[in-house]
């Protein structure tokens, strides 16, 4: 199996969370042909990509309220935004199904943006916005809204409340507003909220995700499946003993069993040999 193979692979077994990151970093890659200014050593968005705070571009580009959450300004500026959108990602899908990930994913950005399209207008300020951080943000205070005791295991300083390292991270954003990059503290902080606002939604029975639900079915032709409800803790039916015995065919046995190694030691553990056959076994 070639890279392209287990790469192809990879996209394909992982859930959406990976799937987010491939599309970031695969974009941020397509970007640096295409965007980078090698004279100036910077990324020059145009604004049919990058959110402009000019609300007359925006009403002609209305779909750039998406696509810069896909985009970054450099490679420092995706690597700690895919570190923190994996550990974020990781958190908030213990909880809550993946569709209501992407949803909120989704919807946060074009919210984070449209905060900071009006927040520029009133301060009379012009600029372009790009980066996934509000996007994340919102993920993060999602989680940390919903469990906010959940305890963390950090390197050097031991367990720690999610909802710490939730409240030093927007603490910066608010000390930081006003020094530098304050579009994009304006987003994290915007999409900080809608996080908050989503899980509290949620917990009162509306589900904001099922917007993006019904357009993404709409297009695929596809009948919208129900989500998972966090507000409600039903007993489980109990299940009845049943005499007849089901036997896994080999191959479904040997699918399952590498599956099972994936989430107890990661992709790397696999063999080659383990890898080929979960590769043949998914085309």
């Amino acid at each position: 199996m070639n890279i392209i193979d287990d790469i192809q692979l990879q996209y394909k077994i992982g859930g959406i969370a990976n799937k987010m990151i491939y599309w970031n970093v695969g974009l941020f890659l397509l970007s640096i042909i295409f965007f980078y200014q090698f004279k100036t050593g910077g990324f020059d968005y145009p604004d049919w990509l990058a959110v402009s705070s000019d609300p007359n571009i925006l009403l002609y580009k209305p779909w750039t309220l998406l696509t810069y959450a896909f985009f970054h300004y450099g490679f420092l500026h995706l690597f700690f935004n895919m570190m923190v959108l994996n550990f974020s990602s990781r958190l908030f899908l213990t909880f809550f199904t993946q569709k209501q990930y992407l949803g909120l994913y989704i919807l946060s950005a074009i919210f984070a943006g449209l905060c900071f399209v009006i927040s520029f207008y009133f301060l009379h300020q012009s600029s372009t916005m790009v980066g996934a951080s509000a996007a994340i943000m919102a993920l993060l205070v999602a989680t940390t809204t919903y469990q906010p005791l959940m305890e963390l295991r950090l390197l050097l300083i031991g367990y720690v409340k999610l909802w710490h390292v939730t409240a030093v991270i927007l603490l910066l954003d608010l000390l930081q507003i006003q020094m530098d990059n304050t579009g994009g503290h304006i987003a994290h902080l915007s999409g900080a909220f809608f996080g908050y606002i989503y899980i509290k939604l949620l917990q009162n029975g509306t589900d904001l995700s099922k917007i993006v639900d019904k357009i993404v079915c709409f297009f695929d032709g596809k009948k919208t499946m129900p989500f998972k409800k966090v507000h409600v803790n039903p007993r489980k039916p109990a299940i009845k003993k049943v005499s007849k015995i089901i036997v896994k065919d080999k191959t479904q046995q040997q699918i399952d069993e590498i599956l099972d190694k994936i989430s107890q030691s990661g992709y790397d553990s696999l063999t080659s040999e383990e890898k080929d056959f979960l590769f043949q076994s998914g085309k």
